[in-house]
């Protein structure tokens, strides 16, 4: 690893963001930077997410923990800590709450006798950097989003009154000058409600983002070079993903150790190489009646193979229709398609050979997970970062297509059809080679010499240097 192993480790303060899709990329680098003699760290928690750090702390006991309690918010019930129990429109209360936690955390940091010498903490946990300013340390930004989208939020969250309302937003500074309307700008930006003093204490955290010491990017230069060298005319920037080839394999130990999972891969390993469309939406995403009988479907008439993960929703959501799987849906695909009801292993599933295409969301986490499988995307964009995310995927690299866009958005089962048969009717589309071709490069990127190996060790190098100047 890095020359760094002789020294003895500084002390790095951790503050995760309590979302699946955020805390699993952010334990994945500190596992790297353990692995570089970072062990002396602590990650700020509180009682519920606790059990999320399991993975980390079983295999670098050494870590330690700060545990405090969640702080009350009036938008969100109580007992709630995590985005997962509430869905995205939580994101707002749950980041307001988080910053109640600012002076419980500046008083241990003052009574330690070896104080961190630097903050990493989740982009949506801007307002850190005026409490690492306090506490006279510097604060790194961690992305779990690239940053194409790092460098599209800025530019909104500076200048919201030229791109509130507008039917179609021009980034002119940035690389291509890009145009979104509005309805894909990002969700957190279209919530935005000028005056109001949750989103104003929002913004400006977002706009600390780019100010602090460092962003870390959970990405490659191969994938998208022109936005990291965008950043980079702001701040420090280090790209050390896809942190799924680097980090601990959570999937695969889950899947060892309730046994779930063996069935879908005996039932892949009879299926040709390429030939089975994977279908998932991410965590949040609970599909209405209408979507679901859409996309059961299209993927009956498209005659392809197929896995499905699909969320389930409670008994008066299902009643409704939500997350329910149109009755005699399976027993018409008969052998051809399975349907998984709720976790799947979507590392494994994306890497194995019989898959050749995802029907995504476009959230970041798949797009990588996508990207180092070399699976092609199809691309249904639904919130968030997810326009953005399929722009780069769809328009710029060519490594997938755009088969539907919005969250409600019910597409045509014919055409959908069409769109999924042609995907995976062989290794000649196009989108399929290039999707091959971006794995080799993410491939080369995590490996010793490659740019985000490199960067790894950088970052690591940076940690110690604070350690000798303090």
């Amino acid at each position: 690893m890095s020359p760094t192993t002789a020294a003895p480790p500084p002390h790095i303060l951790v503050f995760p963001y309590p979302a699946q899709g955020h805390t699993i990329p952010l334990l994945d680098l500190i596992h790297q930077l353990c692995l570089r003699n970072l062990t002396n760290i602590t990650i700020i928690t509180t009682p519920k997410n606790l059990p999320t750090l399991s993975p980390l702390l079983t295999v670098h006991p050494v870590i330690g923990t700060l545990v405090l309690p969640f702080p009350p918010h009036p938008d969100l019930p109580p007992g709630v800590e995590n985005v997962k129990e509430i869905g995205n429109s939580g994101n707002l209360p749950i980041v307001v709450s988080l910053s109640k936690l600012h002076d419980p955390i500046v008083q241990w940091f003052k009574s330690h006798d070896n104080p961190p010498v630097a903050l990493i903490s989740d982009f949506f946990l801007g307002f850190t950097l005026q409490m690492a300013r306090e506490m006279g340390i510097p604060r790194f930004t961690f992305f779990t989003s690239g940053a194409y989208l790092a460098a599209v939020a800025d530019y909104l969250w500076h200048r919201p009154e030229l791109a509130k309302g507008m039917k179609v937003v021009d980034f002119v500074d940035l690389p291509g000058s890009p145009s979104f309307t509005e309805l894909r700008l990002p969700s957190t930006f279209r919530r935005y409600k000028p005056g109001d003093p949750d989103w104003e204490f929002f913004r400006n955290g977002m706009i600390a983002n780019l100010l602090s010491y460092g962003c870390v990017f959970n990405s490659f230069e191969a994938l998208e070079f022109e936005y990291l060298e965008y950043v980079k005319r702001k701040t420090k920037v280090y790209s050390v993903g896809p942190l799924s080839l680097l980090g601990l394999n959570r999937e695969i130990r889950e899947d060892l150790e309730t046994g779930s999972g063996h069935d879908v891969f005996r039932w892949l390993d009879e299926c040709p190489d390429g030939s089975v469309l994977y279908v998932c939406f991410g965590s949040q995403k609970l599909m209405n009646k209408n979507q679901m009988e859409a996309v059961a479907s299209a993927l009956e008439k498209s005659m392809t193979r197929f896995l499905w993960v699909v969320k389930t929703g409670t008994t008066r959501e299902e009643e409704a229709g939500y997350g329910l799987v149109p009755g005699g849906f399976e027993e018409r695909v008969g052998g051809r398609g399975l349907v998984i009801r709720g976790w799947a292993p979507q590392v494994q599933i994306l890497s194995h050979r019989a898959v050749g295409g995802f029907l995504s969301h476009c959230g970041w986490n798949s797009v990588l997970e996508s990207v180092v499988s070399g699976v092609m995307i199809l691309g249904w964009p639904m919130e968030a970062d997810q326009f953005v995310d399929a722009r780069l995927l769809v328009d710029e690299l060519g490594v997938g297509v755009r088969v539907c866009e919005g969250a409600d958005t019910v597409p045509d089962s014919v055409e959908l059809a069409g769109k999924i048969a042609e995907s995976l009717s062989g290794d000649v589309v196009q989108e399929r080679v290039r999707a091959r071709g971006l794995k080799d490069k993410a491939l080369v990127a995590v490996r010793d010499g490659g740019s985000s190996c490199t960067d790894l060790d950088g970052l690591a190098k940076e940690f110690f240097n604070f350690l000798r100047s303090s």
